[in-house]
């Protein structure tokens, strides 16, 4: 839990913030404080925002006119620079995010056994066969947060409470 110093807000904030930095560091796959523009779209949907191509353009607008005039590599998106437009974007509910209920119900759905979790092997299968597929790297990028490497499955539950930012 966040520490409550000041006012309620100011947790709620640390909070977001905190959920934003452990989801951009996963993506951050050589330790630089830096991801690909490209994995900008996987980062904001794993923090539970559903936003179309034309959303996640304006988004990556508003991030790269922060660093237009910083010799950043190009291609790339600095931690510094887009945790205060995704903390704004989640504090101001700019996309709606995906209800809970919703991701657990599609969880449960690729569940057939009912047994709380999907093997690695199956969620591969589904999200890179069915539907729009996921890249490699995206699946890389997923599984590198929700699967268990203990058991090589993943408890759909904890990783949605990973994903869901609280809207209270």
């Amino acid at each position: 839990m966040a520490e409550k110093e000041g006012n309620g807000e100011d947790g709620a904030v640390a909070e977001i913030e905190k959920k934003i930095i452990e989801v951009f560091k996963a993506f951050d796959n050589e330790g630089s404080n830096s991801v690909d523009a490209r994995d900008i779209g996987a980062i904001v949907r794993t923090l539970g925002c559903f936003l179309t191509e034309a959303e996640l353009n304006e988004l990556l607008a508003k991030v790269n006119v922060q660093v237009e005039d910083e010799e950043e590599p190009g291609g790339y998106i600095h931690l510094e620079k887009f945790l205060p437009v995704m903390t704004k974007v989640l504090l101001d509910r700019s996309y709606r995010p995906i209800p809970e209920d919703v991701l657990l119900h599609a969880f449960e759905v690729l569940d057939e056994n009912k047994c709380g979790y999907i093997t690695k092997e199956d969620l591969v299968k589904y999200l890179t066969e069915e539907g729009e597929p996921f890249t490699e790297e995206e699946m890389e990028n997923m599984l590198s947060v929700a699967l268990d490497p203990e058991t090589n499955t993943v408890r759909y539950r904890n990783y949605i409470s990973k994903l869901v930012v609280d809207e209270t």
